[in-house]
């Protein structure tokens, strides 16, 4: 391609999608280089949006076999069709990523299918799986390349009886027993379809809690929820060696501290210890870009040492999320055209799609006692909030922590239904820097989920109304 571009975006994920398409809203000619063959990045094609179709889909199969009676709605001769529910995951993830083709043309950002990699200063070459490469000039390359899952030494997953979240999301059929190596956020989500479906759930966490990056009243409260659902949970052990069999896969395991080793026989093992960022074949180290400890190195604005090389998403420090990625990618290009950017690190939610909903913002209670800050805790149970009964999810609570002196809101954990959608509010709040009177005196519509919130607000103050 003769003419320059503006900018070059190395993957189509959410990060790279996004920022491309808000470069060309800003008047830069803009590219954007994505070797799946389809938009969308792991986030659309094999993470974040199957697995919540799935989840969505098992939960409403669980729900007609066991709650539906209770409200009266009687369901006979129900019955799991496993390759439809597949199928159907399969449609919306093939309508959103020709959605983000039909943005990119409406937005005139070039879409360019290949292995991308930087080869001098201002050159990428985008490389087909036919070998067949394009070359393209820039003034500014932005590495959005995200992440893939991380290995655990010595265990070959071949996505069939030991797979990544990859292969657990299109298993052909129910497994009778899985095993999930790591109590995260992904392990959890495709262990809780799974479950629902039919399957015998192991979770083996290295560490002595789930969700170790959440609250831990959060933590705990989850386990004891999944326990109840059926999961069996192995803390503090670890995963030594895996071996496929005729009849599914065996697992060594023994105490993360050290003691006797012991066998768990499975159908299937999913390994998801966590995610590590992509840079392979980038060529980041030719160009002299500075790495730290497997990340790309960048400052403030998002500029690696490399002049006119950038960076964001997983590939960079912080939380590997994919709205943070979009926000990254967004603030990127407004700086790289001259505007001003931010992004409130503090202020960006994370959630885990199981049901109960885990939703958390800002510091951990355990964060707040580690720095020493002096903080009030309000709680509201949904036990006691009258839409949660209604609809059949009172189980969980919202949870607020504010500064003791100034009452501004520190942090806010959420366990129970919509938790996701509801921690919005409270991030938009400490945006602002609001206290918890400052919810506690915005009016809540009744009967709604979001009455919670209010009431865990003015619980900060210690004059929750419905407790």
């Amino acid at each position: 391609m003769s003419d320059a571009y503006d900018l070059v975006v190395i993957g189509g994920g959410p990060g790279g999608y996004v920022a491309a398409i808000r470069a060309a809203q800003l008047g830069m000619k803009t590219a954007c280089v994505e070797m799946r063959g389809s938009l969308g990045g792991t986030c659309l094609n094999v993470g974040c949006i199957p697995s919540k179709h799935l989840l969505h889909a098992s939960h409403a199969y669980e729900e007609a076999g066991h709650a539906f009676a209770n409200l009266g709605v009687k369901v006979s001769g129900l019955e799991l069709d496993l390759k439809q529910m597949l199928k159907s995951k399969d449609e919306v993830v093939d309508g959103l990523t020709s959605g983000i083709e039909f943005l990119f043309k409406k937005n005139k950002v070039d879409y360019v299918i290949g292995r991308g990699s930087i080869k001098g200063a201002g050159t990428i070459i985008a490389t087909a799986d036919d070998g067949k490469e394009t070359t393209l000039k820039t003034k500014n390359i932005l590495i959005a390349t995200g992440s893939e899952t991380t290995p655990l030494p010595g265990i070959e997953i071949d996505e069939k009886k030991i797979v990544s979240s990859t292969g657990a999301l299109d298993l052909p059929k129910v497994p009778k027993k899985m095993v999930i190596i790591g109590g995260g956020v992904i392990g959890l989500e495709l262990g809780v379809v799974w479950r629902r479906l039919g399957a015998e759930v192991e979770v083996v966490e290295f560490l002595d809690r789930i969700l170790p990056t959440m609250d831990l009243e959060l933590g705990k409260h989850m386990q004891r929820s999944l326990k109840k659902a059926g999961f069996t949970f192995r803390l503090s052990t670890k995963v030594t060696a895996a071996k496929t069999t005729r009849g599914g896969v065996t697992l060594t395991v023994e105490p993360a501290k050290g003691g006797d080793a012991e066998d768990i026989k499975a159908d299937v093992a999913l390994v998801a210890i966590g995610r590590r960022p992509y840079t392979e074949g980038l060529g980041l180290e030719e160009a002299g870009v500075e790495m730290d400890r497997g990340k790309v190195k960048i400052d403030s604005h998002y500029r690696t040492n490399v002049a006119g090389i950038w960076a964001i998403g997983d590939v960079v420090d912080g939380p590997m999320l994919a709205h943070k990625a979009e926000d990254e990618g967004s603030v990127a290009v407004e700086i790289m055209a001259g505007q001003a950017g931010h992004i409130d690190y503090d202020c960006i939610p994370s959630v885990v799609y199981t049901w109960p909903e885990v939703a958390s913002v800002g510091r951990t209670e355990e964060q707040l006692k580690e720095q020493g800050i002096a903080y009030k805790v309000g709680k509201f149970p949904f036990q006691a909030n009258s839409r949660a009964r209604a609809s059949g999810g009172g189980e969980g609570f919202v949870k607020i922590l504010a500064e003791a002196e100034t009452d501004q809101v520190l942090g806010a954990h959420i366990i129970g239904p919509d938790a996701g959608t509801l921690i919005a509010e409270i991030a938009l709040g400490m945006e602002f820097g609001a206290s918890s009177e400052d919810i506690a005196r915005t009016c809540h519509a009744h009967p709604t989920l979001n009455e919670a919130v209010k009431e865990a607000a003015l619980a900060v103050d210690g004059r929750a109304l419905h407790m």
